[in-house]
């Protein structure tokens, strides 16, 4: 059995609930109460993959910038994949993401990105992907921490990507 460690940074805007999608995937847990992260958390979640492969995930929850490039680099650095997160119901918060996406792929070539769009929970499915199209948002999931769903199923892809 083999054992592998990668480090995933969650990144993006303020207040997107990139606390809640780390929160729901390590504990399976959800608070409304919410608290501006300050800096970075760390956690460490190990999945058995079915190549019986153990994976590490460090999972490094960062505090939000409006810009990507006001993050901290340190944070970022050593990454092997960025779940940019943003809000379904804040358009602010997705409405230059192309170029927030472009200067993670120049600044860090080679890690993955995964574009998570959240707060499923409280959108209209139709509405809120017709705006997404608007504005030229291509994403990878759509998640809800608040019910959990589509958040292990991420995870669980972001772990088959990186072990592939």
């Amino acid at each position: 059995m083999s054992k592998l460690s990668k480090k995933i940074a969650l990144v993006g805007p303020f207040g997107v609930g990139k606390t809640s999608l780390f929160r729901r995937f390590i504990d399976d847990a959800f608070s409304e109460d919410y608290k501006s992260t300050l800096g970075v958390q760390i956690q460490k979640k190990v999945i058995q993959m079915d190549n019986g492969t153990a994976l590490s995930m460090i999972l490094w929850d960062t505090e939000g910038h409006e810009e990507i490039s006001q993050s901290r680099s340190s944070y970022l650095l050593g990454s092997h994949a960025f779940i940019y997160v943003f809000d379904l119901t804040r358009i602010d918060t997705y409405k230059n993401i192309n170029e927030q996406i472009d200067f993670l792929k120049k600044n860090y070539p080679n890690v993955l990105i995964k574009i998570i769009g959240n707060k499923l929970d409280t959108v209209a499915l139709k509405r809120v992907k017709k705006s997404l199209e608007e504005h030229n948002v291509n994403y990878d999931c759509l998640t809800s921490a608040k019910t959990g769903e589509n958040v292990a199923e991420l995870f669980v892809e972001i772990a088959v990507d990186l072990t592939n």
